[in-house]
């Protein structure tokens, strides 16, 4: 293919590939409002499109509370089977109707436990939910496949239960693990016996580091904790000077250490200025190895779709690169590695030949 400029349309029909998506930041607006009914949780509104913009525009807003507060909301939804069973298999439908072929779901399970369901319970339950929306979507054609990442929640307590459930889960749907919540005041570090026991069982990890937090925070998820993947990852561009990578950049392009990256949710937490600005484009052209998602898709009003046609409409991607930030993500997925190169050589190069 020559270096080609594709419209929305295209890019819609184009086979996608997410790693780092958050289940309680992806719930359909009339989804939140009519479990919030059925549960008696009070919402900002109940009409679903305001909920939808009031969600957009609290995340935009640059008040730390108020972007907490929207997934409160979800959360609020999230404490029953019944909640969890729904939520899971729309976030399937979601991504399938987005032209997703590959995505990887995460979540803490200690946050769902509000309503009386252990963390065990909890897991079941989105991997029946799941599986529920992966049998419709290949019912309809478009079959995708969605792999589990268990987060604990770094300023908790519960992190090690929550690794022990990814190992005991790992041959049923969950693929891996990481840590998710406040990075600065909370280094990785803090739950070191947690990672050790996952490298012993040889479950796969990623670590949220270099967002909130600078250079140190990927170096120790990287170094001390043994991370396969870092999540977000913008600030190791604190680390390349004029286009001269230093140590830890070096290791990290080098090594081909994947890149979690998200633009849309990267503005709105202040890592980037604009799109035409992300460091997604930089890394890219200077060979690192970044993958493209969307973070949470309710709370930044986003899609998979839409975090490409940003980028080919801003910052000048074309077809090749959105091709490469997705076989970027198949070969970074914590699957096998003969179930990744048939993602790549069957569904993922064919699907880019076939929409152009």
């Amino acid at each position: 293919m020559t270096a080609t400029r594709v419209d929305t349309d295209v890019i819609r029909r184009l086979p996608k590939a997410v790693l780092h998506d958050h289940l309680d930041g992806g719930l359909r607006p009339a989804t939140v409002v009519e479990l919030a009914a059925a549960v008696g949780h009070t919402l900002p509104t109940t009409d679903s499109d305001e909920l939808a913009a009031w969600y957009y525009e609290a995340a935009n807003s640059g008040d730390l509370v108020r972007y907490i507060a929207t997934f409160e909301h979800t959360l609020a939804v999230m404490q029953n089977r019944e909640g969890l069973l729904r939520v899971a298999e729309e976030y399937v439908l979601d991504l399938a109707a987005d032209g997703v072929v590959y995505a990887e779901v995460r979540y803490a399970p200690e946050l769902n436990t509000a309503g009386g369901l252990s963390m065990r319970e909890v897991v079941e339950t989105v991997q029946e939910g799941l599986a529920a929306g992966m049998a419709k979507a290949a019912a309809a054609g478009t079959p995708v496949r969605v792999g589990t990442l268990l987060c604990g929640m770094r300023m908790f307590d519960r992190v090690r239960e929550a690794a022990d459930l990814a190992v005991a889960y790992r041959d049923a749907g969950v693929v891996g693990f990481d840590i998710a919540g406040a990075e600065d005041g909370f280094p990785p570090a803090d739950h070191l016996a947690a990672f050790e026991h996952l490298r012993r069982e040889s479950v796969p990890f990623t670590i949220h580091a270099g967002e909130a937090h600078g250079l140190p925070s990927i170096h120790q998820a990287l170094q001390v904790c043994g991370a396969q993947r870092i999540g977000h990852g913008v600030r190791i561009t604190e680390d390349i000077v004029d286009g001269k990578l230093g140590r830890l950049a070096g290791w990290v392009r080098d090594r081909r250490i994947p890149l979690e990256m998200c633009p849309t949710s990267n503005l709105q937490t202040g890592c980037a200025a604009s799109i035409a600005e992300h460091p997604i484009t930089a890394l890219k052209d200077l060979g690192f190895r970044v993958t493209l998602n969307t973070d949470n898709r309710l709370v930044s009003g986003t899609t998979m779709t839409r975090e490409m046609s940003l980028l080919v409409e801003e910052a000048g991607w074309t077809v090749e690169d959105l091709r490469t930030v997705t076989v970027n993500a198949v070969k970074s997925a914590f699957i096998p590695f003969d179930e990744r190169r048939a993602l790549i050589d069957d569904v993922v190069l064919p699907g880019y030949a076939a929409a152009l």
